[in-house]
């Protein structure tokens, strides 16, 4: 490299917060985003998994419907755990080793879901596959917006994001496919094969997030050097890295300096928004099969959730860069009313399918956008504690989702009851997402 080839060094200090906004965004960003995407296909492969083996594997167990739900559960409070203690762990040792290691978890764990043949062993194995998917999350959704432009932040965490959704929408037309020929097994040896063969690419190209780099737990050097891969130029020895942000760490920080009500709503936001998901996907293929549908027709109709959930974060990621949680809270409004119809079209595909599509939409375009409205909301020393603890809240949701649902399914005098029902938990989070509007503009 020449000397014409370096970059002007007017100071001795290089802000990173105002180097990356004011550059494009470049090829190792975007590396990092279809790593960190790849990462969450596996994620959202092996979530939504066993919902969609849910109908058969009630019959291999010879089961009722209603005692699936503690094998849900299992797997989503792991996810809560995961999410929880592995989010502030990664605020103080990294991000990247982090994700490498819960795939590494929920990979094995996903292979050994397919040798069990006891119910008791299958709860105590989705429990653990969740701890590696609750870590690999908040971590990949903190890595990404690290390395983003503030102008475009929203944006990129919400396509990365997307692979969450693919993978899980992927997921219900490989078990249409596997099931009838191969068993539930299967689809748990592809959810198993598919992240362990993943983990070397994540070694090899899966760089450290250049913020933590740069901050007191991190290596400033290697964040300069990081910064001169960014700018194709190289950057003078004697230029410090800097980011100048609030340093406070742990958990006690997201409710301290002021942080308390914001962080509150993020996490009823996150409860209900997971609480609705993981109803709607752990027990919509069940529903569907009594109401009269195939297995794999079920698993193709269910799996529109998650199409859905794309379409929305793609067609919203500019809006929510723009407008924040005012586009949030229009996008929940609008998945309690497609979740409420959803119920009343239950017996016609084409109807049925179309309001999945807009349920999906709704809830899973709006918690793809909270995930990356959280990871803005906090700063560094705090973002995967931040995006932790509201995943975390949200696997809350998520485990109390399925319950309910079983209980709904149980005591509600229809799939329409059970859909109305449904809906309430989006309409409420549709008012904490006004309220986190009303508390930002105070906060401005």
């Amino acid at each position: 490299m020449t000397a014409t080839d370096r970059m002007p060094s007017p100071a001795s200090e290089i802000d990173l917060v105002t180097f990356i906004d004011q550059r494009p965004v470049g090829p190792l960003q975007r590396r990092v985003a279809i790593l960190c995407g790849a990462v969450l296909f596996m994620d959202g492969y092996d979530t939504q998994a066993i919902g969609y083996v849910a109908p058969t594997l009630a019959n291999a167990f010879a089961i009722g419907r209603a005692a699936l739900a503690p094998v849900f559960s299992a797997s989503l409070a792991g996810l809560m755990i995961g999410a929880l203690v592995l989010g502030p762990i990664a605020d103080r040792v990294g991000r990247r080793r982090i994700v490498i290691g819960s795939t590494i978890a929920f990979g094995v764990c996903s292979l050994l879901t397919a040798c069990v043949g006891d119910l008791r062993l299958l709860i105590a194995v989705r429990f653990l596959t969740g701890l590696g998917l609750g870590g690999a999350m908040p971590n990949t959704v903190a890595l990404t917006a690290e390395y983003s432009p503030q102008r475009l932040r929203a944006t990129l965490v919400m396509l990365m994001f997307c692979g969450f959704s693919l993978g899980a929408a992927v997921g219900g037309y490989i078990a249409a496919a596997l099931i009838p020929q191969y068993g539930w097994r299967a689809v748990f040896i592809v959810g198993g094969v598919l992240p362990v063969a993943l983990v070397p690419v994540l070694a090899v190209g899966l760089p450290e997030s250049v913020r933590f780099l740069a901050g007191p737990r991190g290596n400033r050097e290697a964040a300069r050097l990081m910064l001169s891969r960014m700018a194709c130029a190289e950057i003078p020895p004697d230029m410090v890295v800097a980011v100048h942000e609030d340093p406070s760490a742990g958990v006690g920080a997201l409710v301290a300096r002021g942080r308390a009500a914001a962080t509150l709503l993020f996490w009823v936001v996150f409860f209900l928004s997971l609480l609705d998901l993981y109803l709607l996907s752990n027990w919509l293929p069940t529903v569907l099969v009594d109401a009269g549908a195939s297995v794999p027709a079920a698993a193709r109709l269910a799996s529109l959730l998650q199409v859905g959930g794309i379409a929305g974060a793609v067609a919203i990621s500019r809006v929510v860069d723009r407008f924040r949680f005012r586009a949030l809270a229009v996008v929940y409004a609008g998945a309690a009313a497609a979740v409420a119809a959803t119920g009343f079209a239950i017996h016609n595909h084409t109807l049925e399918a179309l309001t999945i599509l807009a349920a999906g939409f709704g809830i899973v375009g709006g918690q793809i956008a909270a995930n990356a409205l959280a990871a803005m909301h906090y700063p560094t020393a705090l973002r995967s504690t931040g995006v932790g603890w509201a995943l975390g809240a949200g696997r809350a949701g998520s485990i109390v989702g399925p319950i309910v649902g079983g209980v709904l399914l149980q005591r509600s005098e229809g799939p329409i009851q059970l859909f109305l029902l449904a809906a309430a938990p989006a309409a409420i989070a549709a008012g904490a997402s006004l309220a986190l509007h009303g508390l930002s503009r105070r906060e401005r």
